[in-house]
């Protein structure tokens, strides 16, 4: 074959390669989406049972807890030790990766099997520990101790769903991982549905609680026949002297704190607020789901794909794929995340009110719903900087070096913690939101500094089209800025008002967006990373 002809074809395969990345991409955001949404669906009917009272309160520190070490220990720090290493053995062949993902898996399950049964047995030191503001009231200490022993087996499926889930990421399987967790939020739907209609009356914290657990068996479940298909539903083995599982235990220890800190921070605010008025830690939770659509749409979907085609380039040293690739997820990370940041930002208050207090009977009150308001807007400030962590993290961990995601990581809660202890007297949950938004930035930075610093890759924020995004941006600020109705003229009005006239504005705005992007320039080749 000619020079030119072998070049050719290299264009051809890279230009499909970008095309795949590009495609996985936009599955993995809209299978998020639908999921996001179904927790939306899930937070609306918790907020029409419970509103911001205090049996609110004991089910979201309860259902926090399991989920702190859902996020901490399985999707967050294996997954990123997991498959970098996985991606080595994948390319040794399919034997060698199946004697891996046995060796891993036999030792992942023994080691949550003891979890688990701590856990279990020390729930009351748990609920202290992320909620010390319950020691002045034993009845809503014991109820919530209930209500974990009830959940926290549910960390030992969903931690088995993740290791699935990571196997499937490896092969360019996202659709399934991607859309498994909807299925928590049905369940959730259905007990709060149950309890609406008084089907277990008195009981519905309770009812909540063991659909968690039957939540985390139905994922893993959902999740097995594609394994199988795959032929790598293997049998787990303890075998910790196997050299992927060392390379493995040597990575995860500090990525369990470097791609923790949104739930470390989340666990400092629930400590604080749990001091704090009552409906405190309810409005941080409704606040933060709201931010949970935009951040797993952006930040989830573009870590989910990248992290694997950033392995598979950095092992066979294609720096300039490497470089192109992360490149291309600031872009869409700040094409996305910005506009969504401001638009949370300005419309806090009306997305609160439309979506959890737009049913008659329903618990939330006009006060909740600013306070719930007031906390999101200071959320919205940190999700283009969730979206960058997510991001510049995956191009470190790629590369196997934990330790300065995890040095940085530290400094960020350093900020949390220090920023939250001098402002919640003063202002009260506000003050716990403001500390995420800063120790996001904090993050953010210490990243972008570090990936100079130590030359992971050859990032660039000042691109062309990324100062497009920026100028339209600003005026999206603007335009929203003006149409943006009074607080309290806005809850005075009728539900179905309120929801026309936001819908109405966020598709205005959106199609403006897009319609500037593409008359600056924008194209749908620009879509698609350089890889």
């Amino acid at each position: 074959m000619s020079t030119e002809n072998r070049e050719k074809l290299a264009d051809i395969e890279e230009e499909g390669s970008s095309q795949k990345v590009a495609r996985q991409g936009f599955i993995v955001s809209f299978m998020t989406f639908f999921s996001r949404v179904s927790g939306l669906i899930r937070d609306i009917a918790l907020s029409y049972v419970f509103g911001a009272s205090a049996m609110a309160d004991v089910f979201f520190v309860a259902f926090r807890i399991p989920n702190f070490f859902r996020r901490l220990f399985a999707e967050g720090a294996f997954n990123q030790a997991f498959i970098p290493v996985m991606v080595e053995f994948k390319a040794k062949g399919r034997e060698e990766l199946r004697i891996f993902l046995s060796s891993v898996s036999g030792l992942f399950g023994a080691l949550l099997i003891i979890f688990v049964f701590l856990g279990f047995i020390g729930s009351d030191f748990l609920v202290m520990l992320f909620a010390p503001g319950f020691l002045s009231d034993p009845g809503k200490l014991a109820q919530t101790s209930d209500l974990v022993r009830i959940m926290f087996p549910y960390i030992g499926f969903i931690s088995l769903t993740a290791y699935a889930g990571g196997v499937l990421n490896a092969h360019d399987r996202f659709a399934v991982p991607a859309i498994t967790p909807v299925l928590l939020n049905l369940c959730l739907i259905i007990a709060s549905l149950l309890w609406i209609w008084e089907v277990f009356d008195g009981l519905a914290v309770v009812v909540l609680a063991w659909a968690v657990l039957l939540a985390g068996l139905a994922q893993l479940a959902f999740q097995i026949p594609s394994l199988g298909f795959l032929g790598l539903l293997v049998k787990p083995k303890l075998d910790y002297r196997h050299s992927g599982v060392k390379e493995m235990g040597i990575l995860i220890v500090p990525a369990i704190f470097a791609s923790s800190v949104g739930q470390i921070n989340a666990l400092v605010n629930t400590v604080i607020a749990s001091n704090l008025v009552e409906g405190s830690i309810s409005w941080l939770y409704y606040a933060d789901r709201l931010l949970e659509l935009p951040v797993g749409m952006v930040a989830i979907a573009l870590s989910t794909v990248m992290l694997p085609h950033l392995s598979r380039q950095s092992s066979s040293g294609s720096e300039d794929s490497f470089n192109g690739l992360m490149n291309w997820g600031i872009l869409m990370g700040l094409g996305l995340g910005l506009p969504a940041g401001i638009g949370l930002y300005i419309l806090a208050v009306p997305l609160v009110s439309v979506l959890f207090m737009s049913f008659e009977g329903g618990a939330m009150t006009d006060y909740d719903v600013r306070m719930a308001g007031l906390a999101l807007e200071m959320f919205a400030i940190a999700l283009p900087g969730f979206v960058l962590v997510r991001v510049l993290s995956s191009g470190f961990f790629a590369k196997k070096n934990t330790k300065q995601p995890f040095r940085y990581a530290a400094s960020a809660v350093a900020v949390n913690l220090l920023v939250s202890l001098a402002t919640f007297r003063a202002l009260g949950h506000l003050g716990l939101a403001l500390a995420t938004a800063l120790s996001a930035w904090t993050n953010v930075f210490l990243l972008y500094f570090g990936f100079r610093r130590h030359k992971i890759a050859a990032i660039k924020v000042m691109t062309p089209q990324l100062v497009k995004v920026y100028l339209l941006c600003l005026l999206m600020a603007l335009g929203l800025g003006t149409w943006s109705p009074d607080d309290l003229i806005w809850l005075a009005q009728d539900p179905l008002d309120r929801l026309a006239k936001l819908l109405i504005a966020i598709l205005a705005v959106l199609g403006l967006y897009l319609i500037a992007l593409l008359g600056l320039g924008f194209r749908a080749r620009d879509l698609r990373p350089s890889v």
